[in-house]
């Protein structure tokens, strides 16, 4: 997309007045805060004005941690990294459930909902807002709470990104440290190989469909093809594989990965009578390359243990795909078996020029807090979802009809009525894939009509003149009915 201007305000007032000015010529305003979008709803075209704000809000005073009736909370800003924002919480003692990419940055991840590691143990990153520090579509500075306007507060986490308002600043709920002692965690690097996978993606199955998996368990693999920049997410191996594995360092002394698995897994303590089963860790961890065992460490510093510091897998093109599931069957179903077939087709190939970043990922149970935080005033979608699986297929131009044909593969024996996966196709707006018409996709990315009409009117009410429409990658306006 090609924006006529983009914008890098210095200010709320900046906003204010680009807002102002897009109204009064009667064009759009769409809004980034950093890191990548996968659909490129953050942008725009034809005579429509982008707002960059990934530098806008990162003085000292837009990130301030404070106390209030003997709880912690954090007052921070959309233009914070997911690797700064982590940083600043674990040199507090505080943590949040957050995504896993450095450089996403808060504004778009926190409305999207803030998927990562942490889902299962203490639900989204947006289930800990207490309140929105947003520019609205007259250019006024206003804060919002779910008491104060809550169809507002609802359809902001979770409902249109980008197309309510801009957001500049928002306050979380946050964890101390101190109240979970006692946590740790795994990480555990693999060489690829079918059976190896098979077996990690069995244990996630057999919890998936466990509905009474306790909480205190988040488990998550992903499948990386050759030359992935592995030390960019783990950079303490490169020690232990120049003494371990000197074959993979080539010319220039720079390392050549071959394909892997790596897997992280976790447990939290609520209680003091909670007890870790150990043996858990030890299953993962059999045939591992690489771990620095199970570590004992706060949650503050473990979050930080899953963070992707590359800021993109392949540098390629790829096809995006993130699928969910409520299924609690997959293992009478076979889908272990059958994923691990479909990623073994695209990874072990040495030509085929296409690459996988895959993550398969634990969230449901009916001690999950992604399952049980539902209802609580936001508006993400598919919370009964036991299991995501992301299947990115990076490409040359030369190899695009193979990844295309591969992802077509996956879509017709997973998803519908007869797939393996799901018997519904789920989808989240962070990984939005397919048609760029959100109006004629609302069926992928929201429950049921009610809600996309209750998305529509808060639309209507925040955006009357289409000031944040900047393309239809939006919750269309409610215009008294349904059109």
């Amino acid at each position: 997309m090609s924006p006529a201007l983009i914008i890098e305000p210095l200010n709320k007032d900046d906003i204010s007045l680009a807002i102002k000015y897009a109204r009064s010529n009667n064009i759009a305003v769409a809004v980034r805060t950093g890191g990548h979008q996968y659909s490129g709803a953050s942008s725009t075209g034809g005579p429509n004005i982008q707002l960059d704000l990934k530098r806008t809000f990162r003085a000292p005073e837009d990130q301030v941690v404070f106390e209030k009736d003997g709880k912690s909370f954090v007052r921070t800003s959309v233009s914070w990294d997911l690797g700064a924002f982590n940083a600043y919480m674990r040199k507090n003692k505080l943590f949040v459930p957050h995504g896993q990419c450095t450089n996403v940055h808060l504004g778009g991840h926190v409305q999207t909902g803030g998927y990562g590691q942490l889902g299962r143990s203490f639900g989204l990153l947006g289930d800990h807002v207490i309140s929105l520090e947003i520019v609205d579509h007259e250019g006024t500075c206003k804060e919002i709470t779910k008491e104060t306007e809550p169809e507002l507060f609802y359809a902001f986490l979770g409902g249109s990104p980008g197309n309510l308002g801009i957001l500049t600043h928002f306050t979380l709920e946050a964890h101390r440290d101190s109240d979970h002692e006692g946590s740790r965690g795994l990480k555990s690097l693999y060489w690829y190989d079918r059976d190896t996978l098979k077996r990690l993606l069995d244990i996630l199955v057999a919890m998936s469909d466990n509905d009474n998996w306790p909480r205190n368990y988040d488990f998550c693999v992903s499948v990386l093809s050759s030359s992935f920049k592995l030390l960019d997410l783990w950079p303490e191996l490169d020690g232990a594989m120049r003494e371990d594995h000197p074959e993979i360092y080539g010319e220039n002394d720079m390392p050549f990965w071959p394909r892997t698995i790596v897997v992280y897994a976790q447990w939290v303590p609520f209680d003091k009578s909670d007890t870790c089963d150990m043996a858990w860790f030890d299953r993962i961890a059999e045939g591992s390359v690489f771990n620095q065992g199970v570590q004992h460490k706060p949650m503050s510093e473990l979050t930080a243990k899953w963070i992707f510091r590359n800021v993109r897998e392949f540098d390629y093109p790829y096809i995006k795909r993130t699928y969910a599931t409520n299924s609690v069957t997959l293992g009478r179903d076979g889908w272990a078996s059958w994923v691990t077939d479909r990623i073994n087709a695209i990874v072990v190939p040495e030509k085929n020029r296409c690459w996988l970043s895959a993550q398969l990922q634990y969230f449901g149970g009916k001690y999950s807090k992604f399952t049980t935080n539902a209802d609580n005033g936001t508006s993400y979608s598919w919370r009964d979802s036991t299991l995501l699986c992301t299947l990115d297929c990076f490409h040359t131009s030369e190899a695009k009809p193979r990844a295309e044909d591969w992802q077509r593969g996956n879509d017709v024996e997973g998803i519908g009525p007869n797939g393996i996966f799901s018997k519904q196709d789920r989808r989240v707006l962070w990984g939005s894939y397919g048609s760029f018409d959100l109006d004629a996709s609302r069926a992928y990315y929201y429950e049921d009509q009610a809600k996309y009409e209750r998305l529509q009117k808060a639309r209507q009410t925040a955006d009357p003149a289409g000031t944040f429409t900047p393309n239809t990658f939006a919750v269309k306006r409610w215009a008294g009915g349904y059109t």
